[in-house]
């Protein structure tokens, strides 16, 4: 169709762009001693590994894991138990590691050596996902994996508020969220096609060959993390017992950080329609619009929004820099709403992909300023800590967004494609809010 030959072509066009400008303006900084071009790379890299591991778990690996063990009926519920509890795992465990990276007193840095402990964890832990001969055994597999991965990525999490000059943070987030969107998008299609041939049996080896996959670029990624990014060696401070520690971790200074509350709540508004629309996009193309291929469907409209965000990352990081952080999320927050309005309104495959153009460009824009705005708000001496605490923003909002499924049956049995009605609703009102709650925050 005409709709989706502009549609990618744009994207095609933008993306062009992006990359184009992401080199210019990273060679221009090329003579700054203090942060050189490529250690935007090393201190991003880790994340993509983080994403893709997570992405293909959640949306391919897991579902199809819990099908080997619970009835077509109960897969749903049995499968949002799992990552609301795990979500609430990660909630606990980043804000705690990232305060005792902020406290720690290794001669090689405070991040990369809590990177690497939760590294060598994680993938230590990752084969028990194919093991697991039953369901208990792959919730405790599934758990250990949050408690080891968080507590690698609330470390990771401060490396920009910890090294970046304050002038080029929008540029670093943008390159993160660049590198961030790549690992999902390549590698839950990746998983999703070597899946496709599992079963239980033989057909296992192409889980081991999907785990193995991740494992190889997980451990790539932070093994270029630990050896490249270089760190001043921790200070330390005094020795807290537990319970203290425990307190620190997720007390915050309301009276210090107000505009770092504002933020958190708006992040958590951000967060709901991204993972609603992940969550629930296909049943949504197959039940509610009704289209004979809903599969093929989604496929395009990932396609399509993933191309969008991947093409707008990078220039909202720039333009973040020069023009504020708030001016780019609150517009990039109506973008992505009026796409949602779209969906609610018109049906036809065109306006699908229209709407997959604005959302795209609408949650590339956020997920650069949003994060940039983060590094901005958190305290330069509690930056591990304060950066944890942000995944109660994401992890809340990501936990919200599973909960709607229930909520989605319950008004679908009352009348017919109501659920997918107020599914839209909650996420256009949510961008809206997370907008608005910008406007409160002082810093620019």
């Amino acid at each position: 169709m005409l709709t989706e030959i502009l549609s990618t072509g744009f994207a095609s066009v933008m993306l062009d762009y992006s990359m184009r400008r992401l080199a210019s303006d990273i060679n221009t900084g090329a003579n700054d001693k203090e942060f050189r071009p490529v250690d935007y790379a090393k201190i991003t890299i880790f994340g993509l590994a983080m994403t893709a591991l997570w992405s293909s778990l959640h949306s391919i690996i897991l579902p199809l894991r819990i099908a080997d063990f619970v009835p077509v009926g109960r897969q749903a519920t049995y499968l949002g138990l799992l990552t609301v509890t795990g979500l609430l795992l990660a909630i606990a465990v980043q804000p705690i590691a990232g305060v005792f990276s902020d406290r720690s007193g290794f001669r090689w840095g405070r991040r990369r050596p809590y990177i690497l402990i939760g590294a060598i964890l994680t993938l230590s832990f990752l084969p028990g996902i194919s093991l697991a001969g039953r369901l208990s055994i792959l919730f405790a597999i599934y758990y250990l994996l949050q408690i080891s991965s968080n507590t690698a990525l609330g470390p990771y999490l401060a490396f920009i508020p910890d090294l970046v000059p304050e002038e080029k943070r929008g540029l670093a987030s943008g390159v993160k969220g660049l590198l961030e969107i790549l690992g999902a998008g390549t590698f839950i299609w990746l998983v999703g096609h070597l899946m496709g041939n599992y079963s239980i049996g033989e057909g296992v080896r192409w889980l081991w060959l999907s785990l193995g996959i991740l494992a190889a670029v997980f451990l790539g990624t932070m093994i270029a993390t630990v050896v490249t990014v270089k760190e001043r060696p921790g200070v330390g401070g005094p020795k807290l017992p537990l319970l203290p520690t425990l307190h620190k971790s997720f007390k915050i200074d309301v009276k210090a950080n107000p505009d770092y509350i504002r933020f958190l709540l708006s992040r958590l508004f951000f967060i709901i329609p991204l993972t609603a629309f992940q969550a629930f996009g296909l049943y949504f193309f197959r039940d509610y619009l009704g289209v004979t291929n809903p599969a093929a469907v989604m496929g395009n409209f990932t396609l399509v929004s993933t191309l969008c965000m991947l093409a707008m990352v990078y220039p909202a990081g720039f333009l973040s820099d020069r023009f504020g952080r708030r001016p780019i999320a609150l517009t990039s927050g109506l973008i992505g709403a009026l796409g949602i309005g779209i969906l609610l309104f018109f049906r036809s495959y065109d306006f699908i992909l229209l709407a997959a153009i604005l959302m795209g460009i609408g949650f590339g824009g956020l997920m650069a300023s949003n994060w940039a705005l983060a590094v901005d708000l958190v305290p330069k001496d509690e930056a591990g800590k304060y950066i944890g605490l942000t995944n109660l923003a994401t992890a809340g909002g990501s936990a919200l967004a599973r909960l709607q499924g229930p909520m989605i049956d319950f008004f679908n049995a009352r009348r017919f494609g109501l659920g997918y009605t107020v599914m839209l609703w909650i996420c256009f009102s949510s961008l809206i809010v997370s907008s608005v709650l910008l406007r409160w925050i002082k810093k620019r």
